[in-house]
């Protein structure tokens, strides 16, 4: 032993000196110790102790940007994604920057959309954020190079967008392509049920059936839309009847409801006039029953529909949009006035077909509002063709005209086709745009009083965007009472585009809602199998997606089933577990005889 240690400790006690504290004073010692409250500071501190980290990996916890390009119909998936996401916990943010995962809902009609679509995506990879695409352009092409290792959530599995965004956060690559089938027969899509996130709170936007039955030869939306499959009637009357009336509380009477406030519904497919039939009803028929349920002070309009599927409905659709909770409003595309050129096009109708339907409907439904669009530039396309649209949109003098330069789209029959030069393309539009600007549609009605709907706030933040019965567009002052009522107006001013009216000071006032409509970023639809979903124990509340508790543990979600994914899952998961508990037992008792 070192010399160093001359003496050896007996034992630990040893270590105590003469000095220190005995048992007995140190208990005498500690009956004066008295425990000192720390108090925070504020309530808010608390929780925001209470916040993971941002770089958490612990789905449903993070931020998620959502940017959507395109139709009405590609809003309203985008509005479902958005409040589905939200009620499971994440928070939904209008700033990209602070976002942990952007989702990226694409439209793939043109080739602009496309760009803005493939830039973003860049963007994202250069901000180091997670990335989750969506829409038509990746459900049309989802091999494309530049889709490589992304995760992709198909426009009809929108429904499980919670596991995409969760597999993507934890660095996976997810890809949910598939259609919805019941007995082999496609379905519509996701559910109509689902949360969502209204856009404009006031506004519902409900798509009655997706895909198409023409094959147009320009068109990529059919290769990611498919075939026509229309959602049931009831369905829609019911997802009309929420947005309206919202759903009745439990254990409550049927007066008693989550009023969501919407005063506005549209309708909306890639072709609203082919619904039904692959199901065996019609469109006249879903408007009759929509609009027994639609309230005073409300109004419906309904979207884009083709000329051939509407030809069959005239006399039935002119008393429909005569309804006076109905907009007089039509959008029915030409494409073009050369009957060679649609034939090309592949569109199963002639102009001859298109000025039928209009010539009717105008004279059926005074003042009724026709919309249109128009291709300048389809290959093929001659100087004398191009002509004859000219001519016809010098008759119809269309206060609504949505002018597209030809664009070819990867994979489409039109793109295989010669292509009529980029200059002449470009100058036709030109032409064509000049011709829709040299009259004003409006002058005629200075000086009217109009009943209007206010919706909207105007790009510039000047005016409340409101409509007409033809859903025209007024802009009236911004008065916060005026927002989701139906008013009186007196047109003082017309544009181009719109008109500008002063409310009528002496105006009955009608308002769709006996409550106020929901607020912008809160969650739509949360039933109650959604507010008693299982989450330790506690209720969802409707309220905006910023201030959505986190108290979800994954665990409690068995494989990645949420509520409205769930058919008869707590039967299963109680099956699965029964049977873990059995195999338990019997290797217990296995074990037990073994030693024995």
């Amino acid at each position: 032993m070192p010399a160093a240690c001359e003496s050896v400790l007996e034992d630990i006690e040893d270590i105590v000196s003469a000095e220190d504290l005995k048992p007995h004073d140190r208990q005498f010692v500690r009956r004066n110790v008295f425990p000192k409250v720390r108090k925070r500071n504020s309530q808010k501190n608390v929780q925001a102790d209470d916040e993971p980290p941002s770089d958490s990996i612990i789905p449903g916890v993070q931020k998620i940007w959502i940017r959507t390009w395109g139709c009405s119909h590609n809003n309203s998936d985008g509005e479902y994604m958005a409040g589905q996401l939200a009620a499971y916990g994440y928070k939904i943010t209008d700033n990209s920057a602070e976002a942990d995962l952007w989702l990226l809902n694409s439209c793939t009609v043109k080739n602009p959309a496309e760009d803005h679509f493939r830039n973003s995506i860049k963007k994202a990879q250069e901000g180091k954020k997670k990335v989750v695409l969506a829409g038509c352009v990746p459900q049309a092409q989802p091999r494309q190079e530049y889709l490589k290792g992304l995760s992709i959530i198909g426009v009809q599995q929108i429904d499980r967008v919670v596991e995409v965004v969760e597999e993507t956060i934890k660095g996976h690559s997810v890809r949910l392509l598939g259609q919805k089938k019941d007995n082999g027969k496609r379905l519509g899509g996701a559910r109509l049920d689902l949360p969502k996130i209204r856009k404009n709170p006031l506004i519902e936007i409900i798509s009655i059936n997706t895909g198409c039955l023409n094959a147009c030869t320009y068109c990529k939306t059919k290769h990611a839309r498919g075939d026509l499959a229309s959602y049931p009637i009831e369905e829609l009357v019911d997802r009309a009847k929420q947005s309206f009336q919202g759903k009745c509380r439990a254990g409550s009477k049927p007066k008693s409801m989550f009023h969501e406030g919407v005063c506005e519904i549209w309708l909306t497919s890639e072709d609203t006039g082919a619904y039904g039939r692959d199901i065996g009803t019609d469109l006249p028929t879903l408007l009759w029953k929509l609009v027994e349920v639609i309230p005073e002070g409300a109004m419906l309009r309904l979207g884009m529909t083709n000329p051939p599927y509407i030809l069959e409905h005239l006399e039935e659709m002119a008393k429909i949009l005569n309804h006076p909770r109905v907009y007089a409003f039509l959008h029915i595309p030409v494409q073009s006035a050369s009957d060679s050129v649609l034939m090309d096009m592949k569109r199963e109708y002639c102009v001859a077909d298109f000025k039928q339907v209009v010539d009717f409907l105008k004279e059926k439904v005074p003042g009724i509002t026709i919309a249109t669009d128009i291709i300048c530039g389809f290959p093929g396309e001659t100087d004398e063709d191009f002509q004859e649209t000219m001519k016809l949109v010098e008759l119809y003098r269309f206060p609504s005209l949505f002018i597209n330069q030809f664009y070819p789209r990867p994979g489409t029959p039109a793109a295989k086709m010669p292509q009529v030069p980029a200059a002449v393309k470009k100058q036709r539009t030109k032409d064509l745009s000049q011709l829709f600007h040299s009259y004003n549609p409006y002058d005629h009605k200075v000086g009217e009083r109009q009943r209007v709907l206010v919706t909207e706030e105007s790009f510039d933040s000047n005016y409340y965007v409101a409509h007409n019965p033809f859903y025209e567009q007024v802009l009236v002052p911004k008065d916060p009472l005026l927002m989701g009522k139906m008013v009186e107006v007196n047109i003082y001013e017309a544009g181009k585009h719109f008109m500008k009216g002063e409310p009528v000071s002496d105006a009955r006032v009608h308002t769709a809602s006996i409550r106020r409509p929901l607020a912008k970023g809160e969650v739509s639809g949360l039933t109650e199998e959604f507010r008693r979903s299982p989450q330790n124990g506690t209720n969802w509340k409707a309220q905006p997606s910023a201030e959505i508790p986190v108290k979800t543990q994954l665990s409690s979600w068995m494989a990645l089933q949420l509520p409205w994914q769930q058919e008869g899952g707590g039967l299963k998961i109680l099956s699965v577990s029964l049977a873990l508990l059995a195999v338990l037992v019997m290797l217990y008792y296995g074990g037990m005889k073994t030693e024995q």
